[in-house]
């Protein structure tokens, strides 16, 4: 009965890591797939690598705490921890069919909670930590956005091009005696520089990723000693491998819906923040959601490049009297079509096809034309909105829901059934 009960486990808890595998490779590397710098095997094989060296340095802690510092290990019986890792499997179905990146920690944080305030083992002060975390972090990436879409994204979309490379960043060059590695045609330094900078962003993300998910997968085995930590690790990292090698390759075929409109260069910004900042959590072994992180920078860093349309003074007066004030929204972070820098191709675009580099006359150029704070059009700056506002209540909603439904589900059923 132990034996058939661990293959169980072992199932679910493969499950868990396969769906992850499936939704974050697309969300690492879907920028560089979409640029062609990298086949979809190629990134399903980097962001396995990465994700593999996130979750054995730093994601280790992240098992740790959720192992056994929410609830004692004793807690994590064989069926406890199918039941928390089930959990996690529906919140994962249920993103599936919203089309939502659900909280992948936030969900299994709740299941653990839920089994801790049925028996009466809840580490209040361990979960008022992750809790606050929770509430943090977003904040920190929202005012993390704001700071550098104000004073840096504009400057850094002057300056940097990104697009798709059709005859591919590399070329041998068989002019000589013996072939040798060479740029592909017209591909400028400019490109390269580029290039080099959407693979780096991934390859963080991916390190993040498996920093911060190798615990929901493996944490309530580990726990009651079904598994060690290395071998959890391992476990989680095969699950989440065959998932990218396997259903992601149809998320990055599509890029996702979700974020076409947003430019690539706003996607790589992000991501660093946002990689960065779960990184930091999970170096202290606390579970934070990477979707909320990314999702509050986005807002952020659109409502800080909008906001450059006036001084500080002009907006404590605004904020003072309520009247005179520009419209801040995400949209600024697309480049209206007559302004002086031509606006860089967004995710989508790379998506379909339909997006070159920018010619590196323009992009030379484009320095001189970035206006100081204040004296930029305000009708520049606010384009079309990146979010639909139905769609983010949505993602909102859910992120709320899940370990919200997570936690109770688990209460009910430790409470009342095992």
């Amino acid at each position: 009965m132990v034996e058939a009960l661990l293959v169980v486990g072992l199932f679910v808890a493969a499950f868990v890591g396969y769906n992850i595998g499936g939704s974050s490779t697309g969300v690492a590397f879907g920028p560089a797939v979409g640029s062609r710098l990298v086949g979809k095997a190629g990134a399903a094989a980097l962001f396995t690598a990465f994700a593999f060296w996130g979750g054995w340095t730093v994601g280790r802690n992240v098992v740790e705490t959720m192992s056994g510092e929410i609830v004692p290990a004793s807690q994590f019986t064989l069926e406890a921890s199918i039941a928390v890792l089930f959990f996690t499997g529906v919140a994962l179905l249920i993103s599936n069919l919203f089309g939502v990146p659900s909280s992948t920690s936030m969900t299994a944080v709740g299941a653990i909670a839920g089994l801790g305030l049925a028996t009466g083992t809840l580490n209040e002060a361990e979960m008022f930590v992750i809790v606050s975390a929770w509430i943090v972090a977003p904040l920190t990436a929202f005012w993390v956005g704001v700071i550098v879409g104000r004073y840096v994204y504009p400057h850094l979309d002057a300056r940097f091009s990104f697009g798709r490379i059709e005859s591919g960043l590399f070329r041998l060059d068989r002019s000589g005696r013996v072939p040798r590695p060479a740029l592909g045609e017209d591909v400028t330094g400019r490109n390269v520089v580029g290039a080099s900078l959407v693979l780096v962003i991934a390859c963080y993300m991916a390190f993040s990723a498996g920093a911060s998910n190798v615990a929901n997968v493996i944490a309530p085995l580990v726990g009651n000693g079904a598994v060690t930590i290395d071998q959890g690790v391992v476990l989680a990292i095969v699950a989440i491998g065959l998932g990218g090698f396997t259903i992601a390759r149809r998320t990055l075929a599509t890029i996702g819906e979700g974020i076409t409109d947003l430019p690539i260069l706003a996607a790589l910004v992000v991501s660093a923040i946002g990689a960065t900042i779960i990184t930091v959590l999970s170096r202290f072994g606390v579970p934070a959601s990477l979707a909320v992180s990314t999702t509050s920078c986005i807002i952020g860093l659109g409502w800080g490049r909008a906001s450059r349309a006036v001084t500080v003074a002009e907006a404590a007066s605004t904020a003072l009297h309520g009247e005179g004030g520009p419209d801040l929204s995400a949209g600024a972070l697309v480049a209206d079509a007559d302004a002086d820098v031509p606006p860089g191709p967004t995710v989508g675009d790379l998506a379909a096809g339909e997006a070159n580099p920018v010619p590196p006359v323009a992009r030379e150029e484009a320095p001189s034309s970035v206006a100081p704070i204040g004296e930029e059009n305000v009708e520049d700056l606010v384009g079309a909105d990146l979010f639909d506002a139905a769609a983010t209540g949505r993602i909102v909603l859910l992120w709320i829901l899940s370990p919200t439904l997570s936690t109770g589900g688990s209460y009910l059923l430790f409470a009342f059934v095992l």
